[in-house]
């Protein structure tokens, strides 16, 4: 496994969402470039502000991860932890534009799966300790 950080950044201590990307060593070279299509993706969707970022890549050789069956070394999965509270409607414009911005550069659109893991905001321990719920986040959730 290759496992490279390439940017984890936040604004005035707010972490949401927290996200992971796992694909293929195909990314080498252009791991910004695959960052900033999900964090786009997460912006359009979301509504969150731009400096809400934490995202993490992880790349993989093929002998060291199995992929669905017909599905390449382009695979790629993407797992977001965020606060519960957003609509379908919220969620599948997150899909379509996580599909589009990583099927531009070159992830087949039936290669990408996106996992929304959502938490509730008492479970997020935010700005030296407390709970998330407890603090204004400066954005909506709700949308």
């Amino acid at each position: 496994m290759i496992r490279r950080i390439v940017r984890r950044q936040t604004g005035a201590g707010r972490i949401m969402p927290s996200t992971r990307i796992t694909t293929g060593i195909w990314a080498r070279g252009i791991e910004a470039k695959v960052i900033e299509a999900v964090q786009d993706a997460l912006l359009a969707a979301l509504k969150i502000p731009d400096y809400d970022r934490d995202v993490v890549l992880d790349l993989y050789y093929d002998a060291a991860r199995i992929v669905p069956t017909g599905r390449s070394e382009r695979y790629t999965r993407i797992e977001i932890l965020l606060f519960s509270g957003r609509s379908l409607a919220a969620k599948k414009a997150l899909y379509g534009a996580v599909v589009a911005n990583l099927s531009a550069l070159g992830v087949p659109a039936n290669e990408i799966k996106t996992v929304l893991i959502e938490v509730p905001s008492d479970n997020w321990g935010l700005r030296g300790g407390l709970p998330a719920s407890e603090i204004d986040l400066g954005f909506k959730v709700d949308v």
